[in-house]
């Protein structure tokens, strides 16, 4: 990790990269205090996750959902899907098991959900006009 104070050499894009000093008067209980305080932060940090979640759904690393239609199925991140779609969100949560399956409408292709997991995960897609509807 970079600092204002010292460097020690450019840091991985995934881990947070730099910081600057701070100094806050109060402590936690908020008395005077004499502590200097830093702001860290991590350069690239969206791309960042946008790559990770794609690459662990890629590999199927720690996937703990299912979506199924049309006799096919995927495998997602129950915490992706949430964080994506209130949908998503109101079933996990009505539904605390470990890996749950979730069967999707019958007027929902599988073509159709590999896009929009291909969306909420990189967060674009390219699809011809045709597509679109």
């Amino acid at each position: 990790m970079d600092t204002k104070a010292a460097s020690a050499g450019p840091a991985p894009t995934h881990l947070p990269s730099s910081t600057y000093p701070a100094t806050s008067p109060y402590s936690s209980k908020g008395a005077r205090s004499s502590h200097q305080y830093f702001s860290l932060r991590w350069n690239n940090y969206q791309s960042n996750m946008t790559s990770v979640f794609h690459e662990l759904l890629e590999s199927q690393s720690f996937v703990d959902v299912t979506l199924a239609c049309e006799y096919n199925s995927l495998k997602a991140h129950k915490v992706v899907l949430s964080a994506c779609s209130a949908y998503f969100q109101k079933i996990l949560l009505d539904n605390p098991c470990k890996h749950p399956t979730i069967i999707l409408p019958a007027d929902i292709c599988f073509s159709d959900l590999q896009f929009i997991i291909e969306f909420v995960y990189r967060g674009e897609i390219d699809v011809s006009e045709a597509e679109l509807q």
